[in-house]
């Protein structure tokens, strides 16, 4: 065994490669996948109703609060790219489906 193989990234040997080629096999199947849900959860006809509805009550309460249109305008596009993170963490780490 060489020096390169006793002493792999703090491991004692090199990993299996037929393991890591089970590895990339899996993540090869599941990323697909995964990238059309989170895209589902982000643009679908329900979403964009929800993000509307908050966006619009989010923007009104500022503006009741005595903000401008511009001050108003710019906490809401901040807040809607927070929801965008945050449902798609949430649906997404949970696993449910809408």
């Amino acid at each position: 065994m060489n020096k390169h193989e006793e002493n792999w990234h703090g491991h004692d040997r090199m990993p299996d490669p037929e393991k890591i080629k089970e590895i990339l096999d899996v993540v090869s199947e599941k990323i697909p996948g995964l990238l059309k849900e989170i895209s589902g959860l982000l643009y679908s006809p329900k979403s964009a109703k929800q993000y509307a509805e908050a966006a619009a009550i989010f923007y009104k309460e500022l503006k009741g609060a005595g903000m401008t249109n511009d001050q108003a305008f710019e906490l809401t596009s901040q807040y809607l790219s927070t929801l965008n993170i945050g449902k798609m963490m949430g649906k997404f780490g949970s696993g449910r489906h809408d």
